[in-house]
């Protein structure tokens, strides 16, 4: 089987101005957050963001003028912050074009995808809001044949007369970026604990790439095939690089770190202060190895390392973290 192993700053050239993508993870965990410091440092433009429940994945794309689009169930921290501040600056002023579902109803949506559907029927929209109020005009759904025509439409059943369903459309990205604790080569990749949505979103991405904290024999990981649950082929480029997720966590590697998150929502929302942990962090720094350097080093990334019997760091302070 062909190699498939590239530097990250190839995988994110991959990724044009204007690209629709899903980025893997849920909340304060597992986010491929080397590629989004990368696309942010190469200054890309109008990406359009599918998602369940990023985080500060997004909100940095956001912040730093990267993204145009987005649908989505909610974004942010969890206990760091409950609405993601540039994401929520970004609709206060009007600078974003966006369109929320439930959780459940984008993980519906790109499920109708990997499965090669047009749409989902599901029921937990029905009484909500949600159905009832359309963030995006008819105009700019008309601009995009990438967004669908209708936020969602709700029919009778046609074996159950009287009861009522919703259909969500499903999604199809350009590309999905995933973040693994274990990648082969030949794209074959192992997922530890919970997988989230990364299945659904690779498998209605045209494109898939991968950053991996270990890369390993194809033939190891192949030992226990149950425990792979994407096929090889399904993948298109595989990065190799350790503390990928930095600041969230990666359940078998590291936890997330506690003060750089405190540290960027603090910054980020004042202008200034998100100006200058870009500039410390990001756009000041040549590459992830700058990157890991600027957040303090070894010494503050073993800090993170997880206890083996835990999967995390159970001792880790994530509370009053002042000095």
């Amino acid at each position: 089987m062909p190699d498939k192993l590239i530097s990250l700053p190839a995988a994110a050239a991959l990724i044009p101005d204007g690209a629709s993508l899903s980025l893997g993870g849920f909340t304060t965990q597992r986010h491929p957050m080397a590629l989004v410091y990368e696309l942010i440092r190469r200054r890309r433009r109008d990406l359009y963001l599918f998602g369940h429940s990023p985080g500060g994945d997004w909100d940095m794309l956001i912040g730093a003028g990267c993204v145009k689009r987005v649908e989505l169930a909610y974004e942010a921290d969890e206990a760091f912050n409950t609405v993601g501040p540039r994401w929520r600056r970004a609709v206060e002023r009007g600078q974003i074009e966006w369109e929320d579902y439930s959780n459940f109803a984008m993980v519906s949506r790109f499920t109708a995808g990997a499965l090669g559907l047009p749409f989902m029927p599901i029921r937990s929209l029905l009484g909500s809001d949600v159905l009832a109020r359309e963030a995006l005009t008819p105009e700019q759904r008309a601009a995009d044949p990438r967004t669908p025509a209708k936020k969602a439409a709700v029919i009778e059943s046609p074996f159950n007369p009287g009861e009522r369903l919703v259909l969500v459309p499903a999604i199809h990205t350009e590309f999905a970026v995933l973040h693994v604790q274990k990648a082969s080569p030949q794209g074959t990749i192992r997922l530890e604990g919970q997988t989230f949505a990364d299945v659904q979103q690779a498998l209605c991405a045209e494109v898939v790439i991968v950053t991996a904290e270990e890369i390993v024999d194809d033939a190891e990981l192949r030992r226990e095939p149950e425990r792979n649950p994407l096929p090889y082929f399904a993948v298109q480029h595989v990065c190799h690089v350790p503390w990928g997720a930095h600041p969230y966590a990666v359940f078998n590697y590291y936890d997330y770190d506690p003060r750089q998150l405190k540290l960027y929502h603090e910054s980020a929302e004042d202008e200034a202060a998100y100006a200058a942990y870009l500039e410390q962090f990001i756009s000041g720094v040549r590459d992830h190895a700058g990157y890991l350097a600027a957040v303090g080093g070894a010494a503050r990334l073993e800090g993170l390392r997880a206890d083996p019997a835990y999967g995390y760091r159970p001792d880790l302070k994530r509370r009053r973290l002042d000095p």
